[in-house]
């Protein structure tokens, strides 16, 4: 048994130090005054010396108060009290104590029960009381946590407690007599769990991921962790302090970093992040409890993974200061040289990316360079045609950047800027036409033979040999041009027609084609476009060609508006003249026509006039403005007939227009009639007919025998034997017993099953002729339907045709390679044999 006075805050750690290597009991007396020097708490103080079997702290308030720690026992809590005044027989009004709260340090290791205070009644020295305690650890659950000896009063804990399950409980305490009767009135205990230090700090996650860029500044803040610790915050148990344990890599120095002990904010303390040398760092970050104390409190470890983000701080680098290609002139789209850079960036970044620009040498565009995505290279490519004759080479100066600007204080490389000479390689180039396409104007109607235009090429190929052009068509559609192959003459083969169809708003296009002589030979097109003008070779046309009139003038309809078309345009086409020719003398005096407008005139009836319903043939004359004008007469037909009041030609009016009167009508209304009669009474006549062949007899008489008719056209030799035949096969038979008796596997495959079916029809054994036609229905419509019948088939009957026959095998008409042969017995054999007998019998020649 140790024993201990600290009243030096000095003593503290060499008496911890020995508590915790050597076994035993202590008791340490502790002054208030020291306690408050070290500004710590009671509970602080037990869990610094929770490695002690059994420990005891005795705070001593006062010199004169001093006690033996390990002698003093349990505290007494006893009722309130009450008592009467015996000279005035009052009772005096019960005071209520502050009960103060019990200390019960958690995992205690026992032994258990544990004793915590004794209870007792004042009243115990005259009536025997039993005590209790009820709620939360006691009565309730957590049940049995608590109990009190309900004779002697002493609460006991049962088991250890654990402050982060449950840090206090309240109970109450009961006292009664022994027949229940509350003997005083129930007082409040409050037991706290003071809080050891069981409980390591955890973090939330055991990696965090945290980035910065390069290159950046001491202080710079890179990201936070934290833990949790379930001890008590307000005590040393619950204080975490974070501290880094280990790096890796070492580079540029070990401690690259350091965390805010209290926060657990990383932060940088060394210059030199290098994205290109370092990309990634791990760090090992350790928390510990006891406000970091790392011999007595608890730890945690967590891995905290720095990743260094690029930045811009590398310039991309050409790996040449020249390069080079070629390219044939004339060609697009073509890849003439490739320009390879380096950048020590994170590659497929905007850091990486590599942007090209030409600053000199191609003023009039004819290359640009664009990034290969994966290599990051640069391809110079065609955009614009190069002319070898213009230019036979180009040297290019091309700058690289990257897609973003360079970091503060990175200057760009010399290795950034490059010269690119491209050689153009001459090829044959075809002829072109200086001017394409070429517009002439010419008079429509010229005529074939004449010469148009000399439509000639030119060859490019300047610096080349001399070079020979020949012409030819390539497209003409109204086949109207020629060329002459040698200088380009363009001729007229046929008349050209403006109003023709081949010609576009006044314009005729024709394409020819120049080819020289180069190896190879190169050609190019050129397009003729011939404006044709207009004369006046077209007279006017009168529109409409057929119209109608009411047979008597009215103030709405005063007649039919005419104009004319002119496949010409102005001023060969309107305004038109019309006019009525002189004779007949007819036309002027029951027609008149008044002018409208330039292109417009009415046809109408001389005023008072009245003309039959019909039609007539209006003759006019129709004159263009041409210079000189062209005249031409058409006819109009115009269908007089009576009008309603709205000016419209009635029904019957019309017809009587056509030139058909009333008789005439009539008579073909009643040919119509006649016409619908007689097909009536035909149709009538046909169903009547089909009607009695129906019930008619299949063998009426010898004449109409089927039988007798097919015999009558055998002509295969058959005798007596085809002609006697059973027409009992053709009956239903009236038993199965011929064919039940048969055998299994003797039968015939034209008999039917051996399944009795009523569809079938039973009839007399003695045949009818007429029942021939409806047996041969009925059965075959049975066989159809039944399934069960398969291959069994009715019809098969009727392909049994005797026993024998008296006409010879057809083999023997053998023909001999040896002599001739008579053949004019055929002539005998009448018409049928006719052309065998032409064929093979001694008749003359035809």
């Amino acid at each position: 048994f140790f024993f201990f006075f600290l009243n030096r805050p000095k003593v503290l750690p060499n008496l911890l130090h020995n508590i915790s290597s050597n076994s035993g009991d202590y008791v340490i007396l502790v002054s208030f005054d020291f306690v408050k020097t070290l500004q710590i708490t009671l509970p602080s103080l037990l869990a610094l010396a929770s490695s002690a079997i059994n420990f005891f702290i005795v705070l001593k308030v006062a010199e004169d108060k001093k006690k033996e720690a390990f002698h003093e026992p349990p505290p007494v809590i006893v009722f309130p009290g009450s008592g009467r005044n015996s000279s005035t027989g009052l009772r005096r009004q019960k005071r209520d104590w502050v009960i103060p709260p019990i200390n019960v340090a958690e995992n205690s290791r026992g032994p258990f029960p544990q004793m915590l205070v004794s209870i007792r009644s004042d009243q115990d020295q005259d009536i025997s009381i039993r005590y209790s305690i009820t709620g939360v650890g006691a009565d309730q659950p957590p049940n049995e946590v608590f109990s009190i000896d309900p004779v002697l009063g002493k609460m006991f804990v049962t088991k250890p407690l654990d402050r982060e399950h449950r840090s206090s409980y309240h109970l109450r305490a009961h006292a009664v007599d022994m027949n229940g009767n509350q003997v005083e009135n129930p007082i409040d205990l409050y037991i706290f769990v003071i809080d050891m230090n069981d409980n390591r700090p955890e973090f939330k996650n055991q990696v965090y991921n945290g980035s910065v860029d390069e290159g950046s500044k001491p202080g710079t803040y890179v990201m936070h962790l934290s833990a949790f610790d379930a001890d008590d915050n307000t005590t040393a148990n619950g204080m975490v302090r974070y501290r880094i344990l280990s790096q890796t890599p070492h580079s540029p120095i070990p401690n690259m970093f350091t965390i805010n002990s209290e926060t657990g904010d990383i932060v940088t303390v060394a210059p030199g992040l290098d994205r290109e040398k370092v990309s990634q760092y791990t760090i090992i970050v350790q928390a510990t409890d006891m406000e970091g104390n790392l011999n007595f409190g608890l730890s945690n470890t967590a891995t905290a993974i720095i990743t260094v983000t690029d930045i811009n701080d590398n310039p991309p680098m050409l790996t040449s200061r020249t390069f080079s290609g070629e390219v044939p002139e004339n060609r697009v789209d073509v890849v003439v040289a490739n320009l390879t850079v380096i950048d020590a960036d994170q590659p497929h970044s905007p850091n990486w990316n590599a942007i090209y620009r030409i600053i000199s040498g191609d003023p009039t565009g004819h290359f640009t360079i664009r990034t290969d995505p994966v290599t990051n290279d640069g391809m110079v490519t065609v955009v614009k045609p190069v002319d070898f004759e213009m230019n036979r080479a180009f040297m290019l100066t091309v700058v690289v950047s990257n897609q973003a600007h360079l970091a503060s204080g990175i200057q760009s490389s010399l290795q950034s800027t490059a010269g690119v000479t491209i050689s153009v390689q001459d090829v044959n180039e075809p002829p072109y036409f200086p001017t394409n396409p070429k517009h002439i104007r010419f008079e429509e109607g010229v005529p074939a033979g004449t010469t148009l235009e000399t439509f000639s090429a030119s060859d490019p190929d300047r610096l080349q040999m001399q070079q020979i052009i020949r012409y030819s068509k390539l497209n003409d559609p109204a086949n109207w041009l020629s060329i002459n192959r040698t200088n380009g003459q363009i001729v007229t083969t046929a008349v050209l027609d403006r109003e023709s169809s081949y010609v576009k708003n006044n314009i005729y296009e024709a394409t020819f084609l120049a080819t020289d002589n180069g190896s190879p030979a190169a050609s190019g097109t050129g397009t003729l476009q011939i404006y044709l003008i207009d004369i006046n070779d077209n007279p006017p046309a009168l529109i409409p060609r057929e119209s109608q009139i009411c047979e008597r003038m009215n103030r709405n309809v005063n007649g039919v508006n005419i104009t004319a078309a002119d496949a010409d345009t102005d001023p060969n086409a309107g305004p038109f003249v019309f006019e009525l020719p002189i004779f007949p003398t007819s036309i002027r005096r029951n027609w008149t026509i008044s002018r409208i407008s330039g292109n417009y005139a009415r046809l109408g009836l001389q005023n008072q006039r009245y003309l039959e319903p019909g039609v007539y043939e209006v003759p006019i004359t129709v004159s263009d403005s041409g210079n000189p004008p062209l005249s031409n007469r058409s006819v109009i037909k115009v269908k007089v007939c009576p009008c309603d009041r709205n000016g419209d030609c009635t029904t019957l009016g019309a017809v009587a227009a056509a030139g058909l009167g009333t008789g005439a009508i009539i008579s073909i209304l009643i040919c119509i009639i006649i016409l619908l009669s007689m097909v009536l009474l035909f149709v009538v006549w046909i169903k009547r007919r089909e009607k009695e062949r129906q019930t008619k007899q299949l063998l009426i008489d010898p004449e109409d025998d089927v039988r007798d008719n097919i015999l009558k056209y055998d002509e295969e030799g058959g005798g007596e034997e085809d002609q006697d035949y059973d027409l009992s096969q053709l009956q239903q038979p009236d038993s199965l017993e011929h064919i039940i008796s048969k055998p299994p596997g003797v039968r015939r495959v034209d008999e039917r099953p051996i399944i009795p079916e009523s569809q079938y029809p039973i009839r007399p054994v003695v045949p009818h002729p007429g029942d021939i036609g409806d047996f041969i229905h009925e059965g075959l419509r049975a066989a159809d339907n039944d399934p069960t019948a398969p291959p069994y088939d009715s019809l098969l009957v009727f392909d049994y045709e005797g026993s024998g026959s008296t006409a010879g095998s057809v083999s023997s008409l053998n023909s001999s390679s040896t002599g001739d042969q008579d053949y004019d017995y055929l002539n005998d054999w009448g018409p049928r044999f006719k052309k065998l007998a032409d064929m093979y019998g001694g008749g003359d020649d035809d």
